[in-house]
């Protein structure tokens, strides 16, 4: 596993459900291709599972 995850948001939330929206949030993404860092842990890794289909997620 890698130290940091750099995650873009890649598709739009329209249209997604509500608990998506909160994750995409939670990420600080609020921008498309909108880039944040954040370590590489269970938690994170756990949102991206839900979100996988709006974000791309680049190890570093």
């Amino acid at each position: 596993m890698a130290n940091k995850l750099e995650i873009t948001l890649t598709k739009s939330v329209i249209g997604t459900k509500p608990a998506q929206r909160k994750t995409i949030e939670a990420l600080g993404l609020r921008k498309l291709n909108q880039t944040v860092e954040h370590a590489d842990n269970a938690a994170v890794r756990g949102m991206l599972d839900k979100v996988a289909h709006l974000v791309t997620i680049n190890e570093k």
